[in-house]
């Protein structure tokens, strides 16, 4: 009997150590995340440039240089492919914007949703900008469906850097941006598992 005690309590220590050595902390969690990250720039040949350089090039990013401008304040790194058509966002003003995004999982390298090479509906969400401030929340689309009604922070970012008008003439074209939005600015799914996602995202604001 006493054998049979010590050999329970054995493989209850056993287990334990083993459920131990799989958690990860917090901690552990961002690390990887942004070791996820630093591979992902390092093998998309990806130019980052500070704040300072972006404004003095007029809030451009280089195309040609394959240049994303890292925003302290958010965490979030943004290419602007596209500066879009129209006007900024303006102030205390309730918007619908119409958007098509590719989601890519940086940490498990895989792609996970997006319409933006499909004729799946756009997404829509409104927003309303106050200040450098935007609450925004869903209203019909893939994100919607996948995670909830609360639109990223990351996707936000960009708002206030592009023009949300519509094309007018053949010459314009809709604004297009390139993100690699941490956790902390993401989907519900991505702000639960600690893991980054590259967005690309199309903006242009409902009729």
């Amino acid at each position: 009997m006493k054998n049979t005690l010590v050999s329970i309590l054995t493989l209850m220590a056993m287990i334990l150590c083993i459920s131990c050595d799989d958690y990860e902390t917090y901690g552990e969690k961002k690390e990887k995340e942004r070791d996820a990250i630093e591979a992902f720039i390092a093998k998309n040949g990806i130019k980052v440039i500070d704040e300072a350089t972006f404004e003095a090039k007029g809030q451009q990013t280089s195309m040609d240089n394959n240049e994303y401008v890292y925003l302290e304040k958010s965490g979030v790194y943004m290419q602007i492919e596209r500066k879009g058509a129209g006007d900024k966002l303006e102030e205390n003003k309730q918007v619908n914007i119409l958007c098509r995004y590719a989601e890519y999982n940086i940490n498990d390298t895989v792609y996970q949703t997006g319409n933006l090479y499909s004729s799946v509906s756009p997404d829509k969400f409104n927003v309303i900008r106050k200040g450098q401030n935007l609450t925004a929340s869903f209203t019909q689309g893939m994100m919607k469906s996948y995670y909830d009604s609360s639109v990223p922070e990351g996707w936000l970012v960009p708002l206030l850097y592009i023009n949300v008008g519509r094309q007018t003439s053949a010459d314009e074209e809709i604004a297009k941006v390139n993100l690699i939005v941490p956790h902390s600015k993401g989907q519900s799914y991505a702000m639960q598992s600690v893991y980054a996602c590259h967005y690309t995202i199309t903006y242009q604001r409902e009729r």
